[in-house]
């Protein structure tokens, strides 16, 4: 819908800086107020077709959702399509951050980035918890290492073969246990670490079987069930996939979802020079991890398919489908890292955007939008 008085709002936890800019008149008003969403909207129906649009950032998507509820027509930008002039960083404040957004808005030059309700937004935040959990419980282990390798204990029984045994296992956890340092206060940092390792284990897990149950709703299982079909993708990673995208028929091509999660080629031609170079990375980072590590297991995976022909969690012509995947995948690392000699994070990158194509593919198809 066209709209005559175009509003930026320059947001903050407790301020919200508004400019409104009149396309007809020219004339342009401004207002300062706390974070309250009924005045603002108070404020923006005041004006003739207003439209209302602020940028994407920490402050997420609370506002936009409350002033769409009260009758404002409100989008949130995607900031990283907004190049500013050069001479705005000698002048920025609220109110000109406020006007560019209005004048962004009244020349048609703001990408809307995807709004979720609030029930897909509060399941990327449980699958985000999982990746903080990962991420902390990945430093606390090595701090723990840390503390014994300076005190000269270092983990390294073998198997009768001579194979280095795996750490963090129930054998290891026994030699940690049995492991006293010659001071206190070095003994009790051991017994910290050791005790904080175990917590955010616990935490990890906790979270884990959340996201199993959430994933078995009927919102979201059928989508789950689908991207599961694919190797290298079980509920944890599917669940992640579903609640970060929302809806998968928000992109018209497989290309646009890989872009979307930064997985494509970086391009930078001139003329008759076609220069190109590593994937952009310009996009959903979380995701793009996900996939990158779910990519790993393909340079060993076999080509059957991993789902049976008489499963009746996914229809037939997705787990079909699936299995055309897996085969596509295995046979293109193969190529990659055998015939063509490609380094093995190269292929596995290149492997990577394939599997985003496939994970976009059958998604639609759980969706019904895709045949």
């Amino acid at each position: 819908m066209n709209h005559v008085t175009s509003i930026g709002l320059d947001v903050h936890a407790r301020s919200v800086t508004a400019v409104a800019h009149d396309s007809v008149t020219g004339e342009v008003r401004s207002q300062r107020f706390a974070y309250s969403p009924a005045e603002i909207a108070d404020w923006i129906l005041q004006f003739e077709s207003p439209k209302a649009v602020y940028e994407s950032g920490v402050t997420g998507f609370h506002l936009v959702r409350a002033l769409r509820e009260l009758g404002v027509d409100c989008v949130v930008g995607a900031v990283s399509k907004m190049h500013r002039p050069a001479a705005d960083k000698c002048r920025k404040n609220d109110r000109n951050d406020a006007e560019f957004l209005a004048r962004q808005l009244m020349a048609h030059n703001v990408v809307e980035v995807f709004v979720p309700d609030e029930e897909t937004e509060a399941a990327q935040n449980l699958s985000r918890a999982l990746e903080d959990m990962r991420d902390d419980l990945t430093r606390a282990k090595h701090r723990l290492t840390h503390l014994l390798i300076r005190w000269g204990h270092v983990w390294d029984e073998r198997t009768p073969e001579g194979k280095r045994r795996g750490t963090w296992t129930r054998a290891h956890w026994e030699w940690i246990r049995r492991v006293e340092l010659p001071e206190s206060a070095a003994q009790e940092s051991l017994d910290l670490y050791v005790s904080e390792v175990r917590h955010i284990e616990a935490q990890k897990r906790a979270i884990e079987k959340r996201i199993v149950q959430y994933a078995q709703r009927p919102r979201w299982e059928g989508r789950v069930e689908a991207l599961r079909c694919m190797k290298g993708i079980e509920t944890m990673t599917a669940f992640a996939l579903v609640a970060e995208v929302g809806v998968f028929s928000r992109f018209d091509t497989a290309r646009s979802f890989s872009s979307w999660l930064g997985l494509v080629p970086s391009e930078h031609s001139s003329g008759e020079r076609v220069s190109r170079g590593g994937i952009t990375k310009a996009g959903n980072s979380h995701l793009r991890k996900l996939l990158v590590e779910a990519s790993w297991h393909y340079a060993y995976a076999t080509r059957e398919r991993k789902r049976a022909l008489n499963d009746p969690s996914v229809p037939f012509a997705i787990s079909s489908h699936a299995a055309s995947g897996v085969r596509r995948l295995v046979g293109r690392r193969r190529h990659l890292s055998h015939d063509l000699r490609k380094r093995p994070v190269v292929a596995n990158v290149a492997t990577a955007r394939e599997l985003a194509c496939w994970v976009w593919a059958l998604g639609r198809m759980s969706e019904g939008t895709l045949s």
